[in-house]
């Protein structure tokens, strides 16, 4: 365990840029304009070797009734009880002012050991802020800047002298517990995502209120149920793309989102009265989308007439609004009331463990011949697939592979066929599969569905002969004479050549062109007599 520390103080000096900083991330949603922090956040932190426990507050408000900012007053106030050491923090550059002199009046009477910050101290502009602050009387103050990471040793100086001395080996057997079931609750504004998680809990963590919107920031709550140990975590109401204005939303919207990626269970949370409108649905979606186990939840369900057929009714729809989910848990429940709050964690549990399900590489071969027995693949092109082989490569989701022969051919609709037979027939309902289809490679095929290659010696170049450019092209495309054509290896002739008749007889001796050491008729043209 390391030292609870809770950062207080008006709104819009800091608190949040310093709670990033200290956790090593960006968690919390930054912006200038004041009052963007409401819930109360955790997270662990570290500076230096102090390993810490971090709170992140709403802004004091110095109001006291039933309004919005009375409630994140009450919030901090339950953050500043639960601390060990309290963090103030002040605008170095705008000095101590009455609410600041307000609030350390309700910090003072905490007991609770105070260490005074002046944020944004960078420059000249916060020095006079930084000296102001000591008529607080909480002692010397640091002053650092959050954004620019500034003075975090004089911090860490002040937490080690104001924190409680604790034994360096405490909480190591912490690592040996399992991790945490994470739980992203979502779901359209107002839909009763906060007050779920208060009723789960027992307790008024987080705000919540008649007004649409209260949540911002992705708020992780831990919990215990059964022994288990849960982390729930709370999202800003998620409207459709084009209604999502730049800036604040636009920075919890992606908050959101990054709840669900990182999440093993996502609450899909809908008001029982239009529930699977079409945000429910594009929701739906995106989490199958992204791999995640999805259980339905129709809230405030003490308001509804006549529960029997809007549940029938509701069932029908997401089985046809929705076949990519088909089989998703469906819990009908009221979180003001707490009726049928029971049936949503072993709802939840049983989604985790279809989630993280791992068969047998037998009983998936098993289960393919016998789908393809039932439903033969089908033939593209005169040619029919045959799938050979089948195996998990991974769990969460499940994810399969099957090698067949001319896989980029298969239909999309065998496909489907495929993924849900495979969660009817081992019980996966509403799990996302992910199926994917491979060809072994073939040496003798050059590609899918072609012509054999021709065989080739080893070590012979595949590429066609080159024609010849240049010189070499003219040479080529000259005609080949005969060594000696034309030349006379004998005595030239004195006269001319008979012109008798031809005997069949033995050929007369007088002189003729031949070639060069060879007998026989001449095979060049006769050489004319000279005169």
């Amino acid at each position: 365990m390391g030292l609870k520390l809770a950062i207080v103080g008006r709104p819009n000096v800091g608190k949040s840029t310093l709670f990033n900083r200290l956790a090593g991330r960006r968690l919390a949603i930054v912006d200038d304009r004041p009052g963007v922090t409401r819930d109360r956040r955790e997270a662990k932190g570290r500076l230096g070797d102090l390993e810490l426990d971090l709170i992140d507050t709403a802004g004091f408000e110095d109001v006291d009734d039933e309004s919005l900012e009375a409630r994140m007053r009450r919030q901090t106030e339950a953050a500043v009880a639960q601390a060990e050491v309290v963090l103030f923090v002040l605008d170095a550059r705008e000095g101590v002012t009455p609410a600041d002199r307000i609030f350390a009046d309700l910090v003072r009477r905490s007991g609770k050991p105070v260490v005074t910050v002046a944020n944004k101290s960078e420059g000249r502009a916060g020095q006079s802020g930084a000296l102001e602050a000591f008529s607080l009387g909480f002692g010397e103050c640091v002053a650092l800047s959050a954004e620019h990471g500034e003075g975090l040793g004089e911090l860490y100086a002040a937490l080690r002298t104001a924190g409680p001395k604790t034994d360096p080996e405490a909480g190591e057997a912490d690592g040996e517990d399992a991790p945490p079931i994470r739980i992203a609750v979502v779901g359209r504004p107002n839909a009763g995502k906060s007050t779920l998680i208060n009723r789960l809990i027992g307790e008024a963590r987080l705000l919540t209120g008649p007004e649409a919107g209260i949540t911002r920031d992705a708020v992780p709550v831990d919990w215990s149920w059964d022994g288990r140990r849960v982390r729930l975590v709370d999202t800003a109401g998620l409207r459709r793309k084009a209604k999502v204005t730049p800036g604040l939303e636009r920075l919890s919207a992606q908050d959101s989102l990054r709840a669900i990626k990182l999440a093993e269970v996502v609450l899909l949370v809908m008001d029982a009265a239009n529930a699977f409108e079409t945000q429910d649905l594009t929701l739906a979606d995106l989490v199958e989308r992204e791999g995640r186990a999805l259980v339905f939840v129709l809230a405030k369900w003490d308001l509804v007439d006549d529960p029997g057929p809007r549940l029938r009714e509701a069932l029908e729809t997401a089985e046809r609004m929705l076949p990519q989910v088909r089989g998703t848990p469906l819990v009908a429940l009221s979180a003001e009331t707490g009726t049928g709050l029971g049936r949503l964690m072993p709802a939840v549990l049983k989604a985790q463990a279809d989630w993280s399900t791992k068969l047998k590489t037998r009983d998936l071969n098993d289960w393919l011949r016998l789908a393809m027995e039932r439903h033969p693949p089908p033939a593209v092109n005169g040619r029919r697939i045959k799938p050979k082989y089948m195996a998990q490569t991974k769990a969460r989701p499940p994810t399969f592979v099957l090698f067949a022969s001319r896989a980029a051919s298969m239909p999309d609709s065998y496909r489907r066929y495929l993924v849900n037979s495979l969660r009817e027939s081992f019980d996966l309902p509403g799990t996302p599969v992910r199926l994917t289809v491979k060809s072994g490679a073939n040496p003798y095929v050059d590609a899918e569905g072609g012509a054999p290659a021709r065989s080739r010696p080893a070590g012979a170049s595949a590429k066609a002969p080159t024609k010849p450019r240049g010189a070499a092209a003219k040479r080529a495309a000259a005609p080949v004479r005969a060594k000696g054509a034309g030349k006379s290896a004998g005595p030239k002739s004195a006269g001319p050549r008979s012109s008798g008749p031809k005997s069949s007889g033995p050929k007369a001796s007088g002189p003729k062109t031949l070639g060069r050491g060879r007998s026989g008729p001449p095979r060049g043209r006769p050489s004319k007599p000279r005169s």
